[in-house]
């Protein structure tokens, strides 16, 4: 009996402090969510638009494929995809958790090993790329006008995300994708509770001196700010 009461101790004690933690990462997140840093964004030779998109839980970035300052298409070629439509002049940047991204195309492919390593940063990460033509602006797509220097900077941040070869070139995966317009690469860092894919494109407006959230790992945190 002594034994059965003290498991059953220990299991209520893990429990309550299982809530207590849920409960305060809970409070952070949505006060760390609202506080806007780079409100006051004096620029005014804005002239190139990028998107934050997002599919309901996943935030992208879209730059467009090339331009002055940056010509993706010499790394990134739309003849790899399997549509090779040339047409889709916009590419949206996405890093998450590897096994997430290539072994759970839908929630109901998600494993509890997948999970515990994506929540714990026990796994790699991959950056996804997807071809887009011309985006509409609503709710999940908003549209941001940015100066050259703030899209070099938000360029640099992109470049640095990718893991390199030893020649210094990005690496696809396989061939690994969703659909007919999109790719995976190798990326840095880890996925993990306090660090997610939106966490990550937080941190690319906040590279590119754009409006963003304090500290979020949500997709919401970031569009509060685009209302």
């Amino acid at each position: 009996m002594k034994i059965i009461k003290k498991t059953i101790r220990i299991i209520l004690k893990s429990a309550l402090g299982l809530l207590l933690f849920l409960l305060v990462y809970g409070f952070v997140i949505f006060i760390t969510s609202i506080i806007s840093v780079n409100e006051k964004n004096k620029v005014t030779d804005k002239k190139i638009t990028i998107y934050i998109l997002s599919n309901g839980v996943h935030t992208d970035i879209v730059v467009p494929l090339k331009n002055e300052i940056k010509d993706w298409s010499k790394e990134i070629s739309h003849s790899q995809t399997k549509a090779q439509d040339t047409t889709r002049q916009n590419l949206a940047f996405g890093w998450g958790d590897k096994g997430f991204y290539l072994d759970t195309p839908t929630w109901a492919d998600l494993k509890a090993s997948t999970a515990l390593k994506a929540v714990t940063g026990l796994s790699n990460s991959a950056m996804h790329v997807t071809f887009y033509g011309s985006l509409k602006e609503s709710e999940t797509c908003k549209k941001i006008v940015v100066s050259e220097s703030q899209y070099k900077k938000l360029i640099a941040y992109f470049e640095n995300s990718f893991l390199l070869d030893e020649d210094n070139k990005i690496q696809r995966i396989g061939s690994h994708s969703y659909g007919k317009h999109d790719l995976f690469y190798e990326a840095k860092g880890s996925y993990n509770l306090f660090y997610t894919c939106n966490t990550w494109a937080n941190q690319a407006l906040k590279a590119g001196n754009q409006k963003a959230a304090l500290w979020t790992v949500l997709d919401k945190g970031i569009f509060y700010h685009y209302e």
